[in-house]
């Protein structure tokens, strides 16, 4: 399970190296080679799925019939930014450009938050903002206490 807050960084070639915390939670998955989808679902932050939680994301959606309208814009939109990208030797994984532009992921200035399955990348200076803009309100905690939280 992924959680919590890391900072990172994009190089010049769009390539984020995953924090350490992150990938140690990765090694559990055996040998070969690293797959994940990243994508995006309003072009402000970046989605890094490890391929069999997306897989299980698109299980979901083949239950939805085709010709829901909610089904077609989630996929509309996720794959228009997504790409299946492998994990180098070093721990990095590309960004594809599209996203690296839309959601302003250049070098120093981003962090990778947990998400429980997957993982979200966001320009630091946006998602302050948006924090700001929209703090947790008591409201927000009394929605979750329904749900024993």
């Amino acid at each position: 399970m992924f959680r919590g807050n890391h900072p990172a960084r994009v190089d010049e070639k769009g390539r984020l190296k995953l924090p350490a915390d992150f990938k140690s939670e990765l090694k559990g998955g055996g040998e070969g080679k690293q797959v994940f989808y990243i994508t995006s679902k309003d072009g402000k932050r970046a989605e890094i799925w490890p391929l069999k939680a997306w897989e299980a994301v698109e299980a979901k959606l083949a239950a939805i019939p085709n010709m829901n309208p909610a089904k077609q814009k989630f996929l509309d939109v996720t794959s228009y930014y997504g790409q299946t990208v492998e994990m180098d030797s070093q721990g990095r994984l590309l960004v594809p450009q599209l996203l690296r532009d839309s959601a302003k992921l250049k070098e120093d200035n981003v962090v990778v938050f947990g998400r429980q399955d997957y993982l979200q990348v966001a320009n630091r200076e946006m998602f302050e903002a948006e924090l700001k803009a929209a703090p947790l309100t008591a409201s927000d905690e009394a929605a979750l206490a329904d749900f024993g939280l």
